[in-house]
């Protein structure tokens, strides 16, 4: 599945989307997706937000670890999670790598821990993939319909992403959880400086 076939899929929310340019309430509360490092409130957590943290992690864990020992993305393809955007890099900010996209979870306009909207992966210098982690998405237009407030797992706040975007999508939330991977910027922060696109090879991803 390619951007421009997801793009064409999505047309029925892409067109409420272009008309909408209200202001709404719950992007106002969502974090800024440009956030590169972990803000004072991560670091002074409660052990009640680490708690809630910790659930979320394992949760991610349970829903993706099925494809940790394949030697392919076989696994993800045949439950319907399609490669888009290519690699992603932040350059000095590090990576997010390759998102597996499952289009009917993108168009749902829900959002549920156990089951992610994306899986990560990231390319190695051996020609494999390795999982890193999930990323939850889901479109502004279809969340704000029902919510005032931004999504959130687990004490998560997402983060918005206005439009126009380097991804070609509409305006949209997403949460980052970098389950298999550390990153010493944050569990939940969206780029990992310890992710690297040096590896992919776009004919073989």
């Amino acid at each position: 599945m390619n951007v421009g076939r997801f793009a064409r899929q999505l047309g029925f929310s892409l067109a409420g989307v272009l008309v909408f340019t209200g202001f709404s309430p719950s992007r106002a509360l969502a974090q800024d997706h440009d956030a590169h490092m972990m803000t004072s409130q991560h670091q002074q957590q409660t052990a009640e937000q680490r708690k809630q943290a910790n659930a979320l992690v394992k949760t991610v864990r349970e829903a993706t670890e099925r494809f940790l020992n394949v030697r392919t993305v076989s696994e993800a393809e045949t439950e319907g999670y399609g490669l888009l955007f290519g690699c992603v890099s932040g350059g000095d900010f590090g990576a997010m790598g390759l998102h597996f996209v499952n289009f009917p979870l993108v168009a749902d306009g829900k959002v549920d821990a156990a089951t992610p909207e994306i899986v990560l992966y990231e390319p190695t210098s051996n020609g494999r993939l390795r999982i890193t982690g999930a990323d939850y998405l889901v479109f502004a237009a279809d969340w704000d319909k029902t919510h005032m407030s931004a999504p959130e797992l687990n004490g998560q706040l997402f983060h918005f992403f206005e439009a126009p975007n380097r991804f070609g999508l509409p305006p949209f939330y997403t949460l980052h959880v970098w389950a298999w991977k550390d990153n010493p910027n944050g569990t939940f922060t969206n780029w990992n400086p310890k992710v690297s696109c040096d590896g992919f090879n776009p004919q073989n991803p």
